[in-house]
């Protein structure tokens, strides 16, 4: 196969671990699919150490096959946004693609993305996990606001985020911008011209591939007449684990024979946590596995768990819902942010709001109602539309419509 394009993906990659690596390799992997060139260009230093709030950015895993990652970005020093900025500037790659979920990384990539577009040739496109992030610090806004006049285009993963993204209008006066949300609909020809276009987050398929519900138990150690239900992912206040560990105090659920597995590295405090199990003595009802998940661990965590709950407080959109997809399993979601978009509510799960007692009452449906059978069925119909190609012609898309509006 000929090559048609040079591609270059500005972000997290190997040697760093997580969500945002795994995403950015596997985009990669779509376009070397599709006989494009592709280089990785991520951090030599993504978060100082006292900014990261776990055990360690890297990963234990080997290097990816058949990727070309140059570690050189270094996300507080200035001197060297520039330097990476004039080497990528030099190569007049196509398309850069620049991953972007905390305004903290809103000066580096912003000056990276600035120096590139001076070849008069790349198209800059970023894809969007979060531009208003979940936990709000001082000077979020203007670093969000440096970053959206940065790039050629945005695409975004989830309806929420295209409506946040809308928040960034071309006025004269800052002020503007923060009384904008009070008057949306008074303000809404505001609007700014650099093309964004919604593509939900394709499948993570990247884990390997399903095992058999025993084996994945085994595996984990795990009762195999117990029905297990998984939380997955680093833990954070807003991801509602402590709503969820109360819902499994309920006399209900109690009284059936259903655990929880919690799979994830804390990222916030975990005493709160540990108060809840022990407040409702519910240690023989949880099992908290919480060092990070290795790659190569991911599929038993999923295939031994019935279903996946995600009773998140606040989101924009989740990687653990493509895991589920990928994994053949239903889900329990919160109607917050853009997880509902992708959860069809009785028919690959439940969707409902951040409560206590909602939590409980969708995990009892779901075993009482017998709905496992039936909602993987349609688990396996509806997670065809998360496709890699179709991210890619969403990108293509993006940068169509930046040439027309120049």
């Amino acid at each position: 196969m000929t090559t048609k394009r040079k591609i270059v993906i500005v972000g997290s990659a190997y040697p760093l671990r997580g969500g945002l690596s795994a995403y950015n390799e596997r985009l990669a992997k779509a376009y070397l699919e599709n006989g494009d060139s592709v280089i990785i260009y991520t951090f030599r230093l993504q978060y100082p150490k006292i900014l990261f709030p776990g055990k360690t950015q890297y990963s234990s895993d080997p290097p990816p096959k058949n990727l070309d990652i140059k570690v050189k970005i270094n996300s507080i020093n200035p001197f060297n946004w520039f330097k990476v900025g004039k080497e990528i500037k030099k190569l007049k790659a196509d398309i850069v693609i620049i991953k972007f979920w905390i305004p903290f990384m809103a000066p580096c990539l912003g000056k990276i993305a600035r120096i590139i577009r001076k070849n008069k040739y790349s198209k800059v496109i970023s894809i969007i996990d979060n531009i208003i992030p979940h936990e709000k610090r001082p000077g979020d806004f203007l670093l969000a606001k440096y970053w959206v006049k940065s790039v050629d285009g945005f695409v975004v993963m989830s309806k929420s985020v295209l409506s946040d993204l809308n928040t960034f209008k071309k006025t004269k006066h800052l002020i503007l911008n923060y009384i904008r949300p009070l008057f949306a609909a008074d303000l809404s020809t505001f609007d700014n011209d650099i093309p964004k276009l919604f593509c939900p987050h394709p499948l993570y398929d990247n884990f390997g591939i399903p095992i058999n519900k025993n084996k994945a138990k085994e595996e984990l150690k795990l009762n195999p007449d117990t029905n297990y239900i998984l939380f997955f992912g680093f833990i954070r206040d807003y991801k509602g684990l402590d709503l969820l560990l109360e819902a499994m105090n309920d006399e209900r659920i109690r009284s059936l024979d259903i655990k929880l597995l919690v799979a994830g590295e804390f990222y916030t405090d975990s005493k709160p946590y540990f108060y809840i199990i022990e407040k409702n003595n519910l240690k023989e009802s949880v099992i908290m596995s919480n060092d990070f998940i290795p790659d190569k661990d991911v599929a038993k965590y999923f295939c031994a768990s019935d279903i996946v709950v995600q009773p998140y407080k606040d989101a924009t959109q989740s990687g653990v819902t493509q895991i589920a997809y990928h994994f053949d399993k239903p889900m329990i979601t919160t109607n917050v942010g853009g997880l509902a978009e992708i959860v069809p509510n009785g028919k690959v799960g439940y969707v409902i709001e951040p409560d206590i007692n909602q939590l409980a009452d969708a995990i009892l449906k779901f075993y009482n109602q017998e709905k496992e059978s039936e909602f993987i069925k349609n688990v396996v119909i509806e997670k065809q539309k998360y496709s890699w190609d179709n991210m890619i012609e969403t990108i293509d898309e993006v940068i169509e419509k930046s040439n027309i509006e120049k």
